[in-house]
């Protein structure tokens, strides 16, 4: 696409000698005889380059940038000026232009300014757009898995990031809750600003309030200075509130409080403290028994609950094992310098049909033992934990009761790894440690086409 450049000059011959050497560059040219006529223009056209006298009657060069920069902050305005005014023009570029040239212009430098500035402007765009698609993609990367209830996770972790409404996520423990608070975090407009974390079970009730909200000098026994809270240091970005179901009535009202004004005192202050901060929160309680309960008000609920999302438990998503498990060991062994084992198919088959109380998160661990007691060879059924090698089946549609055969088992971890690699035969026989001539000998025999 042309560049379209904006000659704004008050000398005609200036403006026209400047339009034709433009025009033979091959840039689209548009002329202004003054900063009023360009704003005229600017109006209905879009322009890549003003090129513009710093000296103008009206509306001069420095007005013409400055509600330029307000307006259309991505045009590139390079000031002309005379040599007695080339300390206004540096002042231009303390405004935001690109550029001077002194009088009489010299056409040649002219053309290869405006090839400098063109690339500049490039650059700074690809730069955003590289940052914004970063930004999209950060938080979820770590949400791992090809099934159908992780891809569906992932959309509404999109959704809800492209706006700043409070989200409650729910879900077993285990199962990354904590992972979905930061996609969304990282896929919203805050997310080069603070993502602050605070654990409501973790800390007693005395010093869950002073977490949240801070403290004066002297407000209690210990407190020697004043201390900012997870709130403040949240201004601008996200707040976390993990186990959220776990809060004390008292510090629960002083919350609601929070959500209803954005504003707070520290303990022991009577200071009003303004904050800008987003909510998350998120349990593995069931938050409408507790207010049926009268242990959780139901006001807070409702403004917690603004959007509900539910994160599946591994159960939900069995197909997806395979993979994690690949993944975790490959992580372990890059942190310990150890090569990846193989798993087998007897192994793998065991794996999925564990049901797996600790979610993801007793994945991990499992398949972080299970390379600390390799011997170097493949990881079969033996090396796993007794609770996995013995463990409750995990429900599924037509499975025929706790007793299948490691046949069926064997069946059904390769039928999942082919979902979770959409089809890829090479990656599946990867993940599961066999041969790809192995692989499709497997699908034929248990009939998987």
């Amino acid at each position: 696409m042309d560049h379209v450049i904006l000659v704004t000059e008050d000398d005609a011959r200036t403006r026209e000698s400047l339009s034709r050497v433009m025009t033979r560059a091959g840039y689209r040219t548009l002329t202004a005889a003054d900063g009023a006529e360009a704003l005229v223009l600017l109006e209905r056209e879009t322009v890549d380059v003003v090129l513009t006298d710093l000296k103008m009657p009206g509306i001069d060069g420095i007005s013409l940038l400055e509600r330029l920069r307000a307006r259309s902050p991505e045009t590139i305005v390079i000031i002309l000026t005379a040599f007695g005014t080339v300390d206004l023009a540096v002042e231009a570029m303390k405004k935001g232009a690109y550029d001077f040239l002194t009088k009489p212009i010299n056409l040649d430098k002219v053309d290869l300014l405006l090839q400098h500035a063109l690339e500049a402007r490039r650059l700074v765009r690809e730069n955003r757009e590289l940052k914004l698609r970063l930004r999209e993609t950060a938080g979820l990367k770590h949400l791992l898995g090809q099934s159908a209830a992780m891809q569906r996770l992932r959309e509404i972790v999109q959704q809800v990031a492209a706006t700043d409404a409070a989200a409650l996520i729910l879900g077993e423990t285990g199962t990354g809750k904590e992972l979905v608070a930061h996609g969304i975090h990282y896929g919203s407009a805050r997310a080069d600003r603070p993502f602050v974390k605070v654990s409501c079970a973790a800390l007693p009730e005395g010093l869950l309030e002073s977490e949240l909200f801070g403290h004066e000098r002297g407000a209690f026994t210990g407190a020697r200075e004043r201390r900012k809270g997870r709130f403040e240091l949240a201004h601008g970005g996200t707040l976390f509130l993990d186990e959220v179901g776990d809060m004390s009535p008292p510090t629960q009202a002083k919350l609601l409080r929070v959500l209803q004004e954005q504003e707070f005192e520290r303990v022991g202050g009577s200071q009003t403290v303004r904050i800008d901060v987003r909510l998350i929160a998120a349990t593995n309680r069931d938050l409408e028994d507790l207010v049926a309960e009268g242990t959780f008000r139901e006001d807070l609920y409702y403004r917690l609950n603004v959007v509900s999302i539910h994160v599946p438990s591994l159960r939900e998503r069995a197909e997806d094992i395979p993979a994690l498990t690949a993944h975790f060991l490959r992580m372990s062994a890059d942190r310990w310098g150890k090569p990846v084992p193989e798993v087998t198919v007897d192994a793998l088959a065991l794996l999925c049909r564990y049901s797996w109380p600790g979610n993801v998160r007793e994945l991990q661990h499992v398949a972080e033992s299970m390379l600390v007691f390799s011997k170097g060879g493949p990881i079969t059924a033996a090396d796993l934990p007794p609770a996995v090698r013995g463990g409750e089946r995990s429900v599924e549609p037509g499975a025929r009761g706790s007793s299948a055969s490691l046949r069926e088992l064997e069946r059904q971890a390769i039928a999942r790894t082919l979902v979770a690699t959409g089809g890829n035969k090479r990656k599946a026989s990867e993940i599961l440690g066999i041969g790809l001539k192995t692989l499709y000998r497997k699908i034929q025999e248990f009939g998987l086409q």
